[in-house]
């Protein structure tokens, strides 16, 4: 089963998404800030992350880019959840190397379709790979 992290400081935010992604089928991993979200990527390696930008202590961006500096967990695709609309910050996470960019609120199919966008994309890269 494709496991998904959401990193959500707001835990009515990640107990929708949660609920969204298991009716897709999805087995969560939930994290409440950066910090745990690296080290929980680290150790689980999840096929998939969600991460807010805008959390207490580690930013999104500063989760982004410690997974990618890890060879670990650089190619774990990475998508922000933000209420940050603005381009400027929409550049910074595309820079860092996210993959995907959704901002709140969105709907349980936009979220879905992003995923699984992002997931088929991943596979095929891996297929090439081999």
């Amino acid at each position: 089963m494709t496991r998904v992290l959401i990193v959500e400081d707001q835990r009515s935010v990640r107990e929708t998404v949660r609920e969204m992604l298991v009716s897709a089928g999805y087995q969560v991993i939930e994290a409440h800030n950066g910090e745990s979200a690296v080290a929980i990527t680290q150790q689980q390696q999840p096929d998939l992350v969600l991460c807010d930008v805008q959390m207490p202590g580690m930013s999104g961006f500063d989760v982004l880019s410690a997974l990618r500096q890890d060879p670990t967990t650089a190619v774990v695709p990475f998508i922000f959840l933000t209420a940050k609309t603005g381009k400027e910050e929409l550049r910074q996470g595309m820079d860092l190397g996210a993959d995907d960019y959704l901002t709140k609120p969105f709907t349980a199919s936009e979220l879905i379709r992003a995923v699984q966008v992002r997931l088929q994309k991943q596979a095929a890269l891996a297929l090439q790979a081999e």
